[in-house]
């Protein structure tokens, strides 16, 4: 039967971020995906000025509770950037509604970058958003949202492996059992990821060429792609390095099409690449 997840995250009109890039990969990779919008603006909010932005807080409740009444099976969870405490507290309750045992709570805690909080956020929101992560099965945040979890400063460039690694083991502690810390790097023409999950001694560190501009969306195709491969029976270090092939592969296109790099990555071309690496053994159109 095809796997079905459900996608909790804003969307923004222009700009490849949030829902119109997890929508499509985990589209494309034979997932029937639903989608709760947590609020709508016209585009991102980075190096665009005079967006719109409508928060759609007070309809969370009222779609998770129809949604409820359709006792429906989703095998992931998937959360993205929230907005506010509040929101995270109603997801919270969302994953009691429409989560059973099975499904897979996958939680991208999109909140700070660069060692720092994203604008509007409140400074509670490391301590709420870590309410969540606790209850993920994968969590998938990045170098600065992995220190705030844990209430740490932000290390900066200068920090080593065996740091990580603590990180890695402090995040499983809290509750989760698979951890992706991604922006991880020990040599500047490098950049890559940690992963770890419960009952390992060490992370797994892959990595990338580094580019040295900054790319818009990259985070929300990361956790899309690797989410993708989960659902369609990969582990979850091929996952990740799947993962990591794909985003950097869509960073070179884009580059090389010349495209302004604010409306973030051509994912999209990247997309039949992904079916063709997804086992059709494990995929969920085949089962």
């Amino acid at each position: 039967m095809q796997k079905r997840a459900i996608a909790v995250h804003d969307i923004s009109c222009v700009g490849r971020c949030s829902l119109t890039v997890a929508l499509p990969i985990l589209s494309a990779a034979g997932i029937n995906t639903a989608v709760i919008p947590t609020a709508l603006l016209s585009t991102h909010t980075g190096e665009f000025t005079g967006y719109t932005h409508l928060d759609l807080s007070d309809q969370l409740e009222p779609i998770s509770r129809h949604l409820e009444t359709l006792s429906l099976h989703y095998d992931a969870f998937y959360t993205g950037y929230l907005a506010s405490g509040a929101q995270v507290e109603e997801v919270l309750r969302m994953m009691d509604r429409l989560c059973d045992p099975a499904t897979h709570l996958f939680v991208d805690p999109a909140f700070a970058d660069q060692g720092r909080m994203y604008s509007l956020m409140n400074q509670d929101m490391p301590k709420q958003m870590r309410g969540l992560c606790s209850r993920a099965n994968t969590i998938i945040p990045n170098l600065t949202e992995a220190a705030f979890l844990l209430n740490q400063p932000y290390p900066g460039q200068c920090y080593t492996q065996a740091l990580i690694a603590d990180y890695c083991r402090a995040l499983i502690a809290l509750g989760t059992e698979n951890v992706v810390i991604t922006d991880v790097t020990f040599d500047p023409e490098q950049t890559g990821v940690a992963l770890m999950s419960r009952g390992m001694e060490a992370p797994i560190f892959l990595f990338r060429q580094r580019f040295h501009q900054v790319f818009y969306g990259t985070g929300d195709a990361m956790a899309s792609f690797t989410l993708a491969a989960l659902l369609n029976g990969k582990q979850l270090a091929d996952a990740v390095e799947l993962a990591l092939d794909l985003t950097h592969e869509a960073i070179e296109y884009t580059l090389e099409d010349g495209e302004p790099l604010r409306y973030g990555v051509q994912f999209e071309r990247v997309l039949p690449t992904l079916w063709q690496r997804l086992s059709p053994n494990d995929s969920p159109l085949e089962k």
